[in-house]
């Protein structure tokens, strides 16, 4: 009987079901789910932390989404191994599932580098799922003292949502700027120093050498004094369904632009994959709740029959941290690799802009966000930035730094 089957339980398979639903109303659908819940929002897992959010609201889709697309949900077993050529995935407990078709939405895991005396910690978590979260909670008190390794997006949500809830944070990373992958040397120092006057205390060019039960010793000498530990160091596509049988992979699945792996009948999305990216060109990993969900959509209507490409995704990042907020997008290049770099100063906003070969490349804007929305256009339809008031966009964004010509095509007559 002809099957579809998606593995993971993510914002990717729920994009996917509704992807398959646009076009075939009738074939069941089954989903493995390793997590015992529902699709939920996972960014919100700090904001649960923070008490601004209760888990009934953390849902991404309503109490009957798989019901009403006629879902099948296998939770708290995960997939084993995949044989492409019986057309079935083995899972935990040893049951195979069939498939016609096949979606790997398996996510990504928390990368724990190996550090002497590691086995000493007793409370250590990492903080990706809601059940890292559900249980960082039982862990902590008012007085707890909270060690973070990693200053990237997981580590720095995890301190916001711990801000109000223990005794002290300290943030520890190699490298010499918070957000270093998607901030640089002009905008970094004005987010560690928002969360400095909120609390956090930071490491940077400095990590753990080793443990000593609640000691950390650091590679500087300095010693930190703490509780709970949380890892946030990074994270790592989970590849090896589809490696496993031969599949073509690099840092994550690859995959065309409609989500097709090397392997017939069997599609990726998600965190695991690794797809086209419009602001380099080429293949690359985009681990982003927006570009999940347009992935794993695309990959349903083509398993469905339909035809469909996903061939616009840039990264992008839309954040706050503490009441200060960023969002950046496309690829920074700097003037040595031939980009013109803009970069616009007030007390309290950053404001940058990377441009290239007469477009818009990339942006970072910290702050004042307002216009991120129409940078973002820029970039995905490559408007020649010769035919823009550029100069006023950088600071005013609005549709009138467009030309007429293109605000009658694209913006509904507006002139």
């Amino acid at each position: 009987m002809k099957q579809y089957v998606i593995i993971g339980n993510g914002i990717a398979a729920a994009g996917c079901i509704e992807g398959i639903r646009k076009t075939d109303n009738d074939t069941p659908i089954t989903v493995i789910s390793g997590e015992k819940y529902p699709v939920y929002c996972r960014p919100l897992i700090s904001y649960y932390l923070q008490g601004k959010t209760a888990l009934e609201k953390m849902d991404y889709r309503n109490k009957t989404f798989y019901a009403d697309n006629g879902c099948n949900v296998i939770y708290g077993k995960t997939a084993e191994k995949i044989d492409p050529e019986d057309h079935t995935v083995l899972l935990s407990d040893g049951k195979n599932i069939p498939y016609t078709k096949l979606l790997v939405a398996a996510g990504s895991s928390p990368f724990v580098p190996h550090f002497d005396g590691i086995e000493t910690v007793e409370k250590k978590f990492s903080f990706m799922t809601l059940d890292d979260t559900l249980s960082l909670e039982k862990a902590i008190c008012k007085n707890s003292k909270v060690l973070i390794i990693g200053a990237g997006l997981i580590g720095l949500k995890c301190a916001e949502g711990l801000k109000d809830r223990v005794g002290k944070i300290t943030v520890c990373d190699l490298a010499k700027n918070v957000l270093s992958s998607i901030l640089d040397d002009d905008t970094a120092p004005a987010v560690q120093a928002h969360l400095e006057q909120n609390g956090i205390e930071f490491f940077m060019s400095d990590s753990v050498k080793s443990f000593d039960g609640n000691v950390a010793l650091m590679q500087s000498g300095k010693q930190v004094d703490f509780d709970v530990l949380v890892t946030a160091v990074g994270v790592r596509p989970n590849t090896a369904l589809i490696s496993g049988i031969g599949g073509e992979v690099n840092r994550g699945i690859v995959v065309d632009t409609k989500m097709q792996t090397s392997v017939p009948d069997i599609y990726a999305a998600g965190d695991c994959s690794e797809g086209y990216d419009l602001s380099v060109d080429k293949n690359r990993v985009l681990a982003l709740l927006p570009n999940a969900y347009m992935g794993g959509f695309t990959a349903g209507v083509n398993m469905a029959g339909g035809n469909k490409e996903f061939d616009n995704a840039i990264p992008m990042n839309s954040i706050g941290f503490m009441e200060i907020h960023i969002m950046t997008a496309g690829n920074y290049i700097a003037e040595k690799d031939g980009g013109t770099v803009f970069c616009k100063k007030t007390e309290n906003d950053i404001r940058k802009f990377f441009v290239k070969e007469d477009e818009l490349k990339g942006y970072i804007l910290v702050g004042n966000v307002l216009g991120g929305g129409i940078y973002t256009y820029l970039i995905r339809e490559k408007i020649p930035i010769s035919t823009l008031d550029f100069e006023n966009l950088q600071n005013d964004p609005n549709f009138f730094a467009f030309s007429e010509e293109i605000r009658r095509k694209k913006f509904g007559g507006v002139v």
